[in-house]
């Protein structure tokens, strides 16, 4: 693990003055939503277009704007699970990142969790050794009743290699940006894939003030199964919040990768990231439990 790059090295400083709270767990206000096993794993068409990079930007690495052209592509509907990638895992033996650097003797062991306070002690992050995919709330916890929740703690190496076993690849950000522009209640509205007209969220963010309280107006305080939220226009779920999403696309051409469409974590009054231009630069070999995945694939000719 090289750096905790932006939210976590923002979070690190404005909680340099806070009394950092012992780790808290928030139960879900609802569990029993979601795509069962048979509902995973299909696919939906995106059929050919363009897209306008960075409409509307917020931030400064959103911007300018640029209109491309995209060619069809598919994409699954939803985040790869636990259970999918249980089976990548049984059928190939594979080991994560964040599972080989529990190994390491130089500090650098851990996958990266965002810990709820208790009360309203501010949240904060930490990386903690023998959090894994299979291990996602830290040692000792396990998948049970997680199965069909997205999978974290998976850095990009780990995602790409799933794709190949799942026949699948990740998206460039282009084909990510538009899938997710082009599913919009509201194409004009950035936004509207997080909050309807009344303000009412549709997707898994945080409300409230960020970091201290999460008020859980959208019936979680964490993480949710995979299809708890409506479907985009498009047909799929949780392209806006949840978890970010890896892309395979380099950020400004550097190192890091670029991950999208924000996470669980993200507010109003501090993150914001909650729109398809959102994007934001991630160590490859970082993971989080805020950082999962979903696959596309190339649309076969007849």
């Amino acid at each position: 693990m090289k750096r905790l790059w932006i939210p976590v090295l923002v979070m690190l400083g404005l909680m340099a003055g806070c009394k950092p709270s012992e780790p808290a767990e928030v139960a879900q206000t609802t569990a029993n939503c979601g795509l069962r096993a048979a509902e995973q794993g299909h696919w939906v068409k995106v059929p050919a277009g363009s897209v306008f990079l960075g409409q509307d930007p917020a931030f400064p690495e959103e911007g300018p704007g640029l209109r491309v052209q995209v060619p069809a592509f598919e994409v699954q509907a939803h985040e790869v699970t636990n259970r999918q990638f249980a089976a990548f895992v049984a059928a190939t033996g594979y080991v994560t990142d964040a599972e080989k650097s529990m190994s390491r003797t130089d500090g650098g062991a851990g996958s990266a969790m965002f810990q709820l306070g208790a009360g309203l002690e501010a949240g904060r992050w930490t990386l903690v050794p023998g959090a894994t995919w299979k291990s996602p709330k830290g040692p000792g916890s396990n998948l049970t009743g997680l199965d069909h929740y997205p999978v974290v703690h998976v850095s990009e190496r780990d995602a790409e290699a799933y794709a190949r076993w799942a026949g699948g690849r990740l998206p460039n950000e282009v084909e990510w940006e538009y899938a997710a522009q082009s599913g919009l209640a509201d194409p004009a509205n950035t936004r509207s894939g997080a909050y309807d007209n009344q303000k009412k969220p549709i997707a898994n963010t945080w409300q409230g003030v960020f970091p201290f309280q999460d008020e859980g107006r959208d019936g979680f305080r964490a993480v949710a199964p995979v299809g708890c939220f409506p479907a985009s226009k498009l047909g799929l779920y949780d392209m806006i919040g949840n978890v970010w999403e890896w892309t395979d696309t380099a950020f400004e051409g550097g190192p890091a990768a670029t991950i999208k469409g924000g996470s669980w974590l993200c507010s109003d009054n501090f993150c914001g990231r909650y729109r398809p231009q959102a994007r934001q630069p991630q160590d490859r070999d970082f993971s989080s439990n805020h950082i999962g995945f979903r696959l596309v694939r190339d649309v076969k000719k007849p």
